[in-house]
């Protein structure tokens, strides 16, 4: 997938990562994981590694969208949590499911991940709430994508508010703004004219030519 969008998020559990459960906000990481599916799907292919508490947001979003879902998204899933996959795993019918490592969880999820920033080429990365395996996803991100953005959602606390010391220069409207949706058509450059398309097949490959005008006929 080429023009793709990075998901990292999570709801911090306070027995796991109590330091990151202190500052998140769950009403706001909801919110900001809605928003991003809303502007997102149907524009952009999004790929993530499925936490047990997000995929079943990203899922209730894009079953509403009018778009085939399963063209549009990536869910990676390491066999090593099988037993914890949410429900809502099987329905995307797009996922990949990588190996074991030596039934180990660190090397099991490293894996997964090489996969996921390997196969495909990513305009962005969005990071949400979250614990300490954000910061393993930023590490090896920047790593196989050096060139695409990294937009940490301050305002959503948990290991996400850590990125005010790991990344110079982040813009004030990522701790303040709390008009998600507004926040990711700027940063992710994805103008509120641009239509949604069923299929990435469908969708005109210069972006000026997805853009509703009046009189148009809308592509999804």
């Amino acid at each position: 997938m080429k023009d793709a969008i990075f998901l990292s998020a999570g709801v911090p559990d306070p027995k796991r990562g109590p330091q990151f459960a202190a500052t998140a906000d769950s009403v706001a990481i909801g919110a900001a994981v809605s928003a991003l599916v809303h502007v997102v799907l149907g524009r952009r292919p999004l790929v993530w590694g499925g936490h047990p508490a997000i995929t079943p947001m990203v899922w209730v979003v894009a079953q509403d969208l009018g778009i085939e879902y399963a063209r549009w998204v990536r869910l990676y899933q390491s066999r090593h949590f099988q037993d914890e996959f949410p429900e809502e795993t099987a329905r995307f019918q797009n996922v990949t499911l990588t190996d074991v490592v030596e039934k180990d969880r660190e090397k099991s999820l490293r894996h997964m991940r090489e996969r996921m920033f390997s196969e495909h080429e990513f305009a962005a990365a969005v990071f949400i709430g979250g614990m300490g395996g954000i910061f393993d996803e930023f590490e090896l991100f920047r790593q196989h994508q050096p060139h695409a953005a990294v937009i940490p959602v301050l305002s959503t606390g948990g290991a996400a508010l850590e990125f005010e010391k790991r990344v110079a220069d982040l813009s004030t409207d990522l701790t303040t703004e709390r008009d998600y949706v507004a926040l990711f058509h700027r940063h992710l450059g994805i103008s509120v004219k641009e239509e949604r398309y069923s299929t990435p097949d469908m969708q005109p490959a210069a972006v000026a030519d997805r853009l509703w005008r009046p009189g148009k006929q809308r592509g999804a």
